[in-house]
């Protein structure tokens, strides 16, 4: 009986020791798995996972494109990380010497491809929907549409489009739409406009902001100088006050639109457009192109000071003056310049 019970004892100790055995080896195994990277090219290889794919779907593409090379172990370490419900849809950038788990890792928390769209300062809505056609990896449900389409598309309908939507870089992933963008540029724009409008200086002559909006488009056209913006905004501020016409080429050149072919011209300042600051005193009807910061700020935070005129140099800046004849000297003088400057 001793003796029966002796080998019995054996065995279960053989069998538990094998059994030991094979656990330490597998664990060994999936260990090594785990911490051996994937046969991902120098150049990297991006993922996509389709919306609703499974664990199976990805390691079958891994492993059909010959970077995984064991898709049982893949699987098994899925379900031991209890991510089968957490693996989400989209574009993933793998590097070379991802291990599987951190691939599953960038998976799980949804770590796309992010893509980079920047709309520049001074930019018309035009000029932005032809940038924004040109983004393949954005979802396109814009195209063709008209200006007021757009805007009714936004939410926005009966809302002017211009100036409306804030310079800056926006991210994205592959699937996001145009439609998304624009929103987020809109609200940011409304959202900095206020924001700063309710610090603004006293006594500007703005009933809404949406009238500083249309002056800082003005500024923002004026000139590429940030720390002149605040003078701009001053001669223009002052002009107003004065109830002087505005004289600003930026706005007839917007309102002269594709008739305009080469520089603006004397004959030019007699358009009858409502965007022609030489015929019509005030604010144009809507801003003339998008805004930064930097100008909305000038627009709200003018230079104090008594200059009503400014003329390019020729050399990048302006020159401001006080009075007309100060600056038909400045303009004969940079004019002349201009010329100088040509013939060299």
């Amino acid at each position: 009986m001793d003796n029966t019970q002796n080998f019995r004892k054996q065995r279960l100790g053989l069998v538990a020791a094998y059994m030991f055995a094979v656990l330490a080896l597998v664990a060994f195994k999936g260990w090594r798995f785990m911490i051996t990277p994937l046969n991902i090219p120098e150049s990297g290889y991006v993922l996509w996972v389709p919306p609703g794919a499974s664990a199976f779907t990805i390691s079958r593409q891994l492993a059909k494109e010959g970077i995984l090379l064991r898709e049982r172990w893949f699987l098994t370490l899925v379900h031991l990380q209890g991510l089968q419900k957490r693996l989400k849809a989209g574009e993933y950038a793998l590097k070379v010497d991802m291990r599987p788990y951190e691939v599953l890792r960038l998976i799980a928390d949804g770590k796309v491809i992010q893509y980079a769209f920047t709309i520049i300062e001074g930019w018309t809505f035009q000029e932005l929907c032809t940038a924004l056609e040109t983004q393949v990896k954005l979802e396109h449900s814009l195209q063709g549409l008209t200006a007021d389409e757009i805007m009714a598309r936004l939410g926005y309908a009966g809302v002017h489009p211009e100036g409306r939507f804030y310079p800056d870089t926006y991210y994205f992933s592959l699937g996001d739409s145009d439609l998304a963008l624009m929103q987020r540029a809109y609200k940011k724009l409304q959202g900095l406009l206020n924001e700063y409008w309710l610090n603004r200086d006293q006594e500007l002559p703005y009933k809404t902001p949406y009238e500083a909006l249309i002056l800082a488009s003005i500024i923002q056209k004026e000139s590429a100088i940030f720390a002149e913006y605040p003078e701009i905004a001053g001669v223009y501020i002052r002009r107003i006050l004065k109830r002087m016409p505005l004289q600003a080429d930026p706005t007839t050149r917007y309102g002269l639109g594709a008739a305009l072919k080469g520089p603006l011209l004397y004959k030019h300042l007699k358009s009858p457009s409502l965007y022609n600051t030489y015929q019509h005193r005030g604010l144009p009807p809507t801003p003339i192109a998008m805004a930064g910061k930097d100008a909305i700020k000038a627009a709200l935070h003018p230079k104090a000071g008594t200059t009503l005129y400014f003329v390019a140099t020729g050399r990048g800046d302006h020159w401001f003056s006080t009075t007309w004849q100060e600056h038909v000297a400045a303009v004969a003088r940079y004019q002349l310049f201009k010329k100088t400057a040509e013939k060299k």
